[in-house]
């Protein structure tokens, strides 16, 4: 207890105490054999310099363990077989290959997702689950509600359980900042998923290919309308990376076909509810709209719903994401295509990218996942 305290007395080379922060951050004076103090970061990954006897690197797992590369000085090394009697050389060889991150149960992860009210958020939520169990490891998914301020505590509570490496999914791009920052001084890795963040030290961003995204919904949108008419965009929550991109891309896209007019555009924060909203004030100023570019499903769905009949038919409804309900719609003919992002791989690639962030290796700046078009002709291959 005087340890995790800070209560430390002297060490066995006589050496000063070090505090609980001290022991946490590895800004401890010397060690017993007068080496230079290891990292936290070292500590917890097993890139320790020196072992009190002078001898070689003991990994995590081996501290964890008791499998120390060397005991006291002058001795052989101590073997598994030595403190149970039952394994030979050989499976201690093995042992010691292994790092601390590969043990089930030692490496946790934290996920901050923004919302867990949209089914897209739930698939990344599974792929993350998956990944995790599957590299038997513990991981903390937590829902923001979209709340930025439950982020920032949300991150507290991950350091407070010692995670390894924190992922967010920033409710908003500019307000995870702090939320990051958190993270950044107890010295856990970050990884960013779908959405990125404006500040911080973030190993990698995970995310869709937004900007190809939206290019290739303005394309499939003019080709349906023969290259000219009158659309409306619906954009997504304002300061999230996601929205930005796809709008970039929508834009990009769109100036390839002149004959195109965006008469109307205006945010409804990726929700259904809001979408139909939107869509239907749209709708008494812009009675002759003739497309609609939804930077969501959710959203999409939400349009389609004010536009009644007219959905798929006299109005195409391009969307974005791939979601269950949006393929079943795109299937249905209410929506005439959708940009489906692979929400289950997003999860898998941010836990595998945070693992590697644990152990200290090198990482992408981005880590970009393909979008795939889903139209009539082939939604029956997806299943959200």
């Amino acid at each position: 207890m005087r340890r995790r305290t800070g209560l430390v007395g002297r060490d066995a080379s006589g050496g000063g105490a070090g505090s609980f922060r001290e022991w946490r951050t590895g800004l401890v004076g010397r060690d017993a054999s007068g080496g230079g103090a290891g990292s936290f970061r070292e500590w917890r990954t097993g890139q320790l310099g020196r072992s009190t006897s002078g001898g070689g690197t003991g990994a995590f797992r081996e501290r964890r363990t008791g499998l120390l590369g060397r005991n006291t000085p002058g001795k052989g090394t101590t073997s598994l077989r030595r403190r149970t009697g039952l394994l030979g050389a050989a499976v201690l060889a093995g042992a010691l290959a292994l790092s601390g991150c590969e043990r089930g149960g030692d490496t946790d992860l934290g996920l901050a997702l923004s919302t867990l009210n949209n089914p897209f958020f739930v698939a990344v939520r599974e792929g993350a689950q998956a990944e995790a169990d599957r590299r038997g490891l513990n991981i903390n998914i937590t829902d923001a509600q979209n709340d930025p301020m439950q982020q920032i505590n949300q991150m507290e509570t991950f350091t407070s359980q010692d995670v390894k490496a924190a992922i967010i999914n920033p409710v908003d791009s500019d307000a995870a900042v702090p939320a990051v920052g958190v993270a950044n001084r107890a010295d856990v890795p970050v990884i960013s998923l779908d959405r990125g963040v404006n500040g911080g030290r973030v190993g990698s961003a995970i995310a869709s290919d937004n900007v190809a995204g939206g290019r290739l919904a303005a394309k499939t949108l003019a080709e349906s309308l023969g290259g000219k008419g009158k659309v409306a965009f619906l954009e997504g929550q304002p300061g999230t990376s996601a929205a930005r991109e796809r709008g970039q891309g929508f834009e990009e896209g769109i100036k390839a076909y002149p004959g195109i007019q965006v008469v109307a555009r205006q945010p409804a924060d990726f929700d259904r509810a809001k979408g139909m909203d939107v869509m239907s004030n749209m709708l008494q100023v812009h009675r002759d709209i003739g497309g609609v570019f939804a930077a969501n499903d959710e959203m999409a769905l939400g349009a389609a719903k004010s536009l009644g009949a007219r959905a798929g038919k006299d109005v195409k409804i391009v969307a974005f994401d791939g979601t269950p309900e949006g393929v079943a719609a795109v299937r249905g003919g209410t929506l005439t295509a959708t940009v489906a992002q692979q929400p289950k791989l997003l999860g898998r690639q941010a836990v595998e990218q945070a693992l590697k962030a644990a152990r200290g290796e090198r990482l992408p700046k981005q880590v970009k996942v393909p979008v795939v078009l889903v139209t009539g002709k082939n939604a029956a291959e997806f299943d959200g």
